[in-house]
């Protein structure tokens, strides 16, 4: 017998509250090590990972020589908001790296140094530090203590307290065999003795996985981010030389223009609004993931996200609440309801499934079924999957319920005969989307119980939705066609797949990429790891198989299947937000051209001055007033970056011309105001 005991102060965990806590945009914590790393970011070695920051840091230092040998308050300026301008940069990375390196340090602050019961090959027991177990170790946990990494149960069955991981407070159960033995390093055991083989290699647990994943140590630049920054790169080249050969071009016109003012015209003329973001916009996309406890492996599952046009999903659980519960009591050759509803009363009194005590209730609602006498002679008859029916042996009566052709071929064997009306009611009920369990007395089918798969409320519009935005919806479940044809016509997906298998499954997985089409799923299961894998966003599980979690490239910590639509719409939201950003960031470019071109030239060709439309009131301000803006519209975005571009499911051309309007547009319409209240502020100091 184990004997509870509580874990002393000194030794207990604190009370964890899951890696996907909230924490503020503008948490103080956050906002101050992230201005220290703005600063530590000028390193030129990191800057060179982003060509269009970098030649801006490089532009600064060659404004910063200029103020030197020639000082003045207007070189000095545009030189402090040059480098501004890379700090800013810099920041808005920093605020998103802070976000997951806060996560990360309450996830280290909840893995303590504990100790391991590890078994020997004599069975003994021999307490080691958690940091010696490796894997295929065997360990013996009980009541309080900590798992000390990632295994799968072998022996025994317990309640696991997994807050630590997924912010639940309500203790799961984990069991040897089947898809419930994985448990995961760092969470405690509440109950009763289990014994854990260990899976993970030393420093390679779940934890420490979490812990890189969320400080973003192992994020890789996503194939579209990657092609975005080639073409910020590739205007910035093509931007350098235009702005270089001006120099000579104005000594030949009489007009030689300063090398500051050269320097703020090519930082204004390439897009740095979009490179200082671009960073930062992926980072949060991972980071918006882990708010909603999911665990993206890498960026390019959550890019992917936001391109999947076909999504596998679960019938139970995800369409359907999966609890099925009996609606009805359908009589059979000349039998009435009431014989029906007290005869499968009976075969569900000891049936402590969802639908067993469903069909208790039912009878109870039904007919006042209540506090039946069953007395000293009867045998309850557990279901098996070789019967495929359950019941009770009372007296002289043996009744049974369960699968249609089950209780048929019983009922045979008992010498009875099968009603004329039975396969018709059988058959209507699966049309339906139910589930027909015929139930018997003896050699007498009384009738069919209907038990009703409810479909989630709200499911529909959300299928809906994600059609307006192109995205094929498949039901997966192992029912038959008639039944799962009944839940797809409800639940309003585009297809189904019945009585599927995991072979079935990665079929139509491959059909589906051969048709150049995107596809996720989910999954639990060691038979879902191959489908997982093979899938483009694989989401695993938290409380499935260590097969399941491997193969994957997401996973879902509070193990709901819903989540996938909603990974959908965080994927969609990356891609949108990094869209706008882009859109707004070479759009307010514009507005600079007018600022800066007119004051490089205006005095040698008076013409140009008609493109002063904002009437600034100097060349000085005029390049002020643009360098100023550049930089402070990068603070300006970060939250929107951060916080992502709200998205609406709706189509292609809706989505782009709701962007090339607010962004476009607002890109091109913003900088024209605001340039202007900066050069009027500028002007009243009188410095310029």
């Amino acid at each position: 017998m184990t004997t509870q005991t509580s874990t002393p102060p000194e030794t207990a965990a604190p009370r964890p509250h899951g890696v996907a806590q909230s924490r503020g945009l503008f948490d103080p914590q956050i906002l101050r090590q992230a201005t220290k790393e703005a600063f530590l970011k000028l390193d030129p070695r990191v800057q060179v990972r982003n060509p269009v920051m970098f030649v801006v840091l490089v532009g600064s230092i060659v404004s910063l020589a200029e103020a030197i040998g020639h000082p003045g308050t207007f070189t000095w300026s545009v030189t402090v908001w040059l480098f501004l301008t890379v700090v800013f940069a810099n920041f808005a990375e920093a605020m998103a790296e802070g976000r997951g390196k806060a996560q990360a340090d309450t996830l280290r602050r909840m893995r303590t140094e504990t100790e391991a019961r590890r078994l020997t090959p004599g069975g003994d027991e021999v307490r080691v530090s958690a940091s010696e177990i490796g894997k295929d170790d065997l360990v013996v946990c009980e009541t309080g203590d900590i798992i000390p990494s990632d295994g799968e149960i072998v022996e025994g069955v317990a309640s696991v307290d997994e807050s630590a991981i997924t912010g639940e407070s309500a203790p799961v159960i984990r069991e040897s065999g089947g898809d419930r033995s994985a448990v995961t390093g760092g969470t405690r055991v509440l109950s009763d003795r289990i014994v854990v083989r260990i899976t993970a290699e030393r420093g390679q647990t779940f934890m420490d996985r979490m812990i890189n994943l969320v400080e973003g140590a192992s994020r890789q630049k996503t194939p579209n981010e990657i092609a975005l920054t080639i073409l910020l790169a590739a205007l910035t080249v093509v931007f350098l030389p235009v702005v270089v050969a001006l120099n000579p071009f104005g000594r030949y016109a009489g007009a030689a223009p300063a090398v500051v003012i050269l320097v703020a015209l090519l930082v204004c003329l390439i897009p740095t609004t979009i490179g200082a973001l671009l960073s930062a916009i992926g980072i949060a996309g991972m980071d918006r993931l882990v708010q909603r406890n999911v665990l993206a492996m890498s960026g390019r599952a959550v890019e992917a996200a936001g391109d999947v046009q076909t999504l596998l999903l679960d019938k139970t659980g995800t369409i359907t609440l999966g609890n099925r519960m009996a609606a009805a009591f359908l009589p059979v050759g000349g039998h009435d309801e009431a014989e029906v509803a007290s005869a499968a009363q009976l075969a569900s009194l000891a049936d402590e499934t969802p639908e067993g005590r469903s069909i208790v209730v039912l009878a109870k609602e039904r007919f006042g079924l209540r506090e039946r006498d069953l007395g000293d002679e009867h045998t309850f008859v557990p279901f098996t999957a070789t019967t495929r029916m359950s019941g009770l042996d009372y007296g002289d009566r043996r009744i049974r319920k369960g699968a249609a052709e089950a209780v048929r071929r019983w009922v045979v064997e008992q010498g009875g005969a099968v009603p004329d009306d039975l396969a018709p009611v059988v058959d209507g009920v699966s049309r339906q989307g139910s589930t027909p369990l015929v139930v018997a007395d003896g050699d007498e089918i009384l009738g069919v119980i209907e038990l009703k798969d409810v479909v989630k409320q709200g499911i529909r519009e959300r299928f809906d939705q994600l059609r307006a935005v192109g995205i094929r919806t498949v039901m997966i479940t192992g029912d038959n066609p008639l039944t799962a044809a009944a839940i797809a016509q409800e639940a309003g997906v585009d297809d189904f797949l019945a009585e599927a298998t995991p072979e079935t499954k990665m079929e139509l997985i491959k059909a589906e990429q051969e048709g150049g089409r995107l596809v996720a799923m989910t999954g639990d299961g060691t038979n879902d790891a191959p489908a997982l894998a093979q899938a483009d966003v694989g989401v695993a599980m938290n409380t499935g198989t260590t097969a399941a979690k491997e193969a994957g490239n997401m996973v879902d910590l509070d193990s709901n299947p819903t989540k996938l639509i909603d990974i959908v719409e965080v994927g969609k939201q990356l891609l949108i937000t990094r869209g706008a950003l882009t859109t707004f960031s070479i759009a307010n470019d514009v507005a600079k051209y007018f600022a800066i071109i007119p004051a490089l030239f205006a005095a040698t060709y008076p013409q140009l001055g008609a493109l002063n439309i904002m009437g600034l009131h100097s060349p000085k301000t005029a390049v002020l007033s643009a360098v100023i803006f550049n930089a402070l519209v990068i603070i300006a975005l970060i939250p929107l970056a951060l916080r992502g571009v709200r998205w609406k499911p709706s189509s292609a051309t809706s989505i782009l011309r709701r962007n090339l309007l607010i962004y476009g547009v607002g890109g091109v319409v913003v900088p024209f105001l605001f340039i202007k209240i900066i050069d009027l502020i500028l002007t009243a100091t009188g410095a310029y």
